[in-house]
C-alpha cells in the first residue's frame, strides 16, 4: 500500500476512535479475516466507512470541481486547475473503499447469512452500503472490479466489469447489477430476522422500516444517473419504486450519518476545514457564491460562514495573493456540525424529489414537475431552518418557467445548491446533464484544460493487477453513462 500521509492523516484519527486503525494501516494483515465479529459490531464501522469514504477526499476533489469550493492551496489548489492524477485518491480507492466499506460491507452480508440466516437484517443493509459503495466506485473511476472483487485470497488480482455490466447486470458473466443488488437487500429486510440492529445501527436506530425507505429510494438515485444513456430502464425502475411506493418523502427518513465531537471521531469535512493543518487549502467559490446571491438564496450564510462580516470566496483556478485566510467563508456548521458531527448526507428528500421532477419532466414518470421541484427546494431550506414565508417567497419567485431544457436546468441549479456538503452527488449530475453550466477556471491546465470527468486509476493497482488498462483512460475520457 502507498501511503500517502497528507490524506491517510484524517483516515486514521477516525479509526483510531473506533479501535479499527490496524485494518488500514497494517498492510501485512488481510482484512478479510477477523477472527471474530458479529454483525451488531460489524454495522457501525460499515456505516461510518461509507460517510466517510463520501464526505473526505472524494468529497473535496469533486466540490472543487464543481465550484463550491475554491482551491486556494495543495491538492484542492490542482483539482481547481484540472489537474489531478491517479495517485492523488489512492487512499481512497484502496483505504476507503475496496479496503473500507466495501470489504466491511462483504463481511457483514457473510455474518447476517450464517447461521442458518438468524441475522437477515443485517444482509439487508449489508447489500444496500454495498451497493452504495461500488456505486461510488464506478461512478468516480468508471470501470472497476465488481463482480470478481471482495474474494479475499481466492481472487487478489480481481478482474474489471464495464460500469454498463455493473449497472446493467450481465448474465452471461454472472454479473449482478447494482439494481438487483439493492432489490436482494430489500428482500433480505423482508425475511426473518431473530437477531436485528438496535442502537449499533447509528444511521436509522435498528429501524428496518426506514432502511427500505432507503433501499429504494438507491433505486431512484442509481435509475437517474443511467437516465441519459438508458432512459427506458431508468423509467422501468422508477416507475417500479412508485408503484411499491415505499422510498423516502420525508426529512425524517434521509440517510444520514453523524459522527461524534470529539477528537479523532469528527467528520472529515469539520477535521479537515477547521482542525487540521491544510485548512487554508478551501475556501467557498464565488462562482458559487454568485449563483446563491443571483437568486438571494437565504440558505447561503446557512451553508457558509462570514467571518469578516461579508462572504468571501474566490473565483476558481484563480492565483494571486488573498486576504487573510480569518476572513474566507467556510463549510458552516450546516455542512460540518457546530462540533464535527456532520452529518454526512448520503440519501435525502430533497435528492428523492428533484430526481422525480427531472424523471418527470425528461422522462414522462408519474408526477407534476413543479410541484416536485418545489418539494425539493422546501425540504432542503426547512433543513436549513429557513422560515415557511421565506421558504414560500422563494418558491414563488423560482417557479419553473420557459421550454424542457430551461425548466431542466432550473431542477438541476436547485439540486446544485441544496446538495452543498456531498460534492460526489453533484459531480454526477453536472457530469451527466451539463447543468448547471459552469466557466472554465481561470488558467486551466490538466489534460486539454478541461474539467475532470473520470479519475485514473492508480499506479498500484495497474502495477500489481495485470488485468487493468495501462495507462488506462485519463480525466477527460467520459465514463458510460456519461453522454452530454
Amino acid at each position: 500500500m502507498t501511503i500517502n500521509i497528507k490524506k491517510i492523516y484524517l483516515l486514521t484519527p477516525l479509526l483510531l476512535g473506533m479501535g479499527a486503525c490496524s485494518k488500514f494501516l497494517d498492510i501485512n494483515v488481510t482484512p478479510n479475516n477477523p477472527t471474530a465479529i458479529t454483525p451488531n459490531v460489524s454495522l457501525p464501522a460499515v456505516e461510518a466507512a461509507a460517510a466517510f469514504a463520501n464526505a473526505n477526499e472524494l468529497n473535496r476533489f469533486a466540490s472543487v470541481v464543481v465550484q463550491h469550493l475554491y482551491g486556494a492551496g495543495g491538492g484542492p489548489a490542482a483539482t481547481d486547475i484540472y489537474v489531478t492524477t491517479g495517485e492523488d485518491l489512492n487512499n481512497q480507492w484502496q483505504g476507503e473503499l475496496y479496503n473500507g466499506v466495501l470489504i466491511d460491507a462483504q463481511k457483514m452480508i457473510e455474518l447476517g447469512d450464517a447461521n442458518n440466516g438468524n441475522a437477515k437484517a443485517y444482509s439487508g443493509i449489508g447489500k444496500i452500503l454495498k451497493a452504495y459503495g461500488f456505486a461510488v466506485a464506478t461512478d468516480c473511476w468508471g470501470d472497476v472490479p465488481y463482480s470478481q472483487a471482495l474474494k479475499g485470497e481466492a481472487n487478489t488480482q480481481p478482474g474489471i466489469d464495464k460500469q454498463e455490466d455493473i449497472y446493467k447486470g450481465n448474465q452471461a458473466q454472472n454479473i449482478q447489477s447494482l439494481f438487483d443488488l439493492v432489490r436482494e437487500g430489500l428482500a433480505d429486510l423482508d425475511a426473518p430476522s431473530p437477531v436485528k440492529p438496535g442502537t449499533d445501527d447509528i444511521i436509522y436506530g435498528g429501524d428496518l422500516n426506514k432502511w427500505k425507505l432507503a433501499g429504494n429510494s438507491m433505486l431512484l438515485k442509481f435509475a437517474n444517473t443511467i437516465s441519459r444513456k438508458e432512459p427506458e430502464l431508468a423509467r422501468t425502475v422508477i416507475n417500479e419504486v412508485l408503484t411499491r411506493n415505499v422510498y423516502i418523502k420525508s426529512n425524517a427518513d434521509d440517510m444520514n450519518f453523524r459522527f461524534g465531537t470529539a477528537i479523532n471521531s469528527q467528520d472529515p469535512r469539520y477535521t479537515y476545514t477547521i482542525l487540521s493543518l491544510f485548512r487554508d487549502d478551501l475556501a467557498m467559490s464565488s462562482r458559487f457564491q454568485g449563483v446563491m446571491q443571483g437568486l438571494s438564496d437565504p440558505r447561503l450564510p446557512v451553508f457558509f460562514t462570514r467571518p469578516g462580516g461579508n462572504f468571501l470566496g474566490f473565483d476558481n483556478g484563480l492565483r494571486a495573493t488573498l486576504p487573510s485566510s480569518t476572513t474566507w467563508s467556510r463549510y458552516n456548521a450546516y455542512v460540518i456540525g457546530a462540533g464535527g458531527e456532520g452529518p454526512v448526507r448520503m440519501l435525502t428528500n430533497f435528492q428523492r424529489a428533484f430526481i422525480l421532477a427531472e424523471s418527470a419532466l425528461i422522462l414522462g414518470t408519474p408526477g407534476v414537475p413543479q410541484t416536485l421541484y418545489a418539494e425539493g427546494i422546501r425540504a432542503s431550506m426547512t433543513l436549513a431552518g429557513i422560515p415557511v414565508a421565506q421558504i414560500d417567497a422563494y418558491v414563488t419567485a423560482n417557479a419553473l418557467t420557459g421550454t424542457t431544457q430551461e425548466r431542466l436546468a432550473q431542477i438541476m441549479t436547485q439540486k446544485y445548491i441544496a446538495f452543498v456538503g456531498n460534492g460526489l452527488e453533484v459531480w454526477n449530475d453536472v457530469r451527466r446533464t451539463n447543468l448547471p453550466r459552469l466557466q472554465l477556471s481561470q488558467n486551466a491546465a490538466g489534460i486539454d484544460g478541461t474539467p475532470q470527468v473520470r479519475l485514473q486509476y492508480t499506479a498500484t493497482e495497474r502495477t500489481r493487477n495485470p488485468k487493468f488498462p495501462n495507462p488506462g483512460p485519463q480525466t477527460n475520457a467520459r465514463v458510460w453513462w456519461d453522454i452530454d
